[in-house]
């Protein structure tokens, strides 16, 4: 398995079982080091889609209580296991990358801190799982990646921008159950 992207590259790979094996060894580094919740701690992104071609990159979701008390304990825990914080303004959410090497190019890994059982956190998981139970949305959304591949500048801002409709309309469908 090869994980990694350089920074602003978006190529999708094919899926594999072995990102799930990758996210599992990840959690239990992130339990030791953290002593967080091991239910706190969820895969999520195209990588935790069955069958789903992705960015080979690990999307790691992790729940804390409250976002502003997480401080330098907490993420030098996270810098122990390889994890440090990016420098990008998410209102909600706090993300880490792990990268190849210390020249700092290429990522493997994202987590995402989020406080537990709130909107993001409940938006990612939902879904996570519901393009796992939807073949016909997980196809449409595989579809919608491919054309972007095919008529793109290839820039990850451009890419998440070309997605966004697409899922936040499956974030609605979270608010319309209730969920």
């Amino acid at each position: 398995m090869n994980l990694g992207l350089k920074r602003n590259e978006v190529r999708l790979v094919d899926y594999t079982p072995e990102w799930h094996e990758e996210f599992v060894k990840v959690k239990k580094e992130i339990v030791e080091y953290t002593n967080l919740d091991e239910h706190r701690i969820q895969h999520i992104g195209s990588t935790a889609i069955k069958d789903m071609a992705a960015k080979p990159i690990i999307d790691i979701l992790v729940g804390v209580e409250d976002l502003s008390m997480v401080g330098k304990p907490l993420l030098q825990k996270f810098s122990e296991i390889g994890f440090l914080r990016l420098k990008v303004d998410r209102p909600g959410e706090i993300v880490l990358a792990k990268f190849t090497d210390d020249t700092y190019e290429e990522k493997t890994h994202f987590i995402h801190i989020v406080e537990y059982q709130k909107e993001i956190w409940r938006n990612l998981v939902f879904f996570r799982d519901y393009l796992n139970s939807n073949k016909t949305t997980r196809n449409e959304y595989l579809e919608l990646k491919m054309n972007y591949l095919k008529k793109s500048t290839k820039r990850i801002n451009e890419y998440t921008d070309f997605k966004e409709e697409f899922v936040k309309s499956i974030f609605e469908k979270r608010k319309a159950r209730n969920e």
